[in-house]
């Protein structure tokens, strides 16, 4: 008798939408969610755990790993590769366990094509004005920095209609909650 395959929930956003608060706060809600961690080489911040925001790698190894063709996804962008490893992803969806991203766009379209099954949502800004205020007020990077999460900031929030959801971010509280009202529907179907 096969095992039911596990669910596989995307969220996705541009940097300073609120995707990361968010899925925080359902993980908080739904503990039979597994979290997908992804590898990367950019330098860990302050308040980062290795293993528990990011596993933080060498380029090196990470280009190995590449080569080994380790990654379901991977882009390199901000000068910096992101990934996520193929075999923790299906060793939870094979087991049963339901699985949830925090990706890039691109990276999210990409398991909607490997895996078409897979739920995307986009966490979206009230504007791009208000993004752009968003991290500025996060003060987490240089300017160069900044600047390229702007234009990046553009072309993702250009790809939105592609994701089978979108939850606007006007307000963090009702944000959350939608997204906690959405993954109760998607983990409640057969």
């Amino acid at each position: 008798m096969k095992t039911e395959i596990g669910k596989l929930i995307v969220f996705s956003a541009a940097s300073g939408a609120g995707k990361t608060t968010i899925v925080k706060e359902i993980l908080k809600t739904f503990p039979q969610l597994v979290f997908s961690i992804s590898a990367t080489t950019r330098p860990k911040r302050e308040t980062e755990k290795d293993g528990i925001e990011y596993f933080f790698i060498s380029e090196d190894e990470f280009k190995r790993r590449i080569e080994k063709d380790e990654f379901i996804e991977w882009e390199k962008f901000y000068d910096y590769y992101y990934g996520t490893f193929k075999s923790f992803v299906t060793e939870n969806i094979e087991s049963g366990k339901s699985v949830l991203f925090e990706l890039d766009v691109k990276g999210a379209l990409t398991i909607k094509r490997l895996y078409p099954y897979a739920h995307l949502v986009y966490i979206s800004p009230p504007s791009f004005e208000e993004l752009v205020n968003r991290l500025r007020q996060r003060n987490t990077e240089s300017e160069s920095d900044f600047l390229k999460r702007i234009d990046r900031a553009q072309m993702e929030l250009s790809l939105k209609d592609q994701f089978d959801y979108i939850i606007e971010n006007k307000e963090l509280d009702t944000a959350i909650k939608e997204a906690k009202s959405l993954v109760k529907k998607i983990l409640k179907e057969s």
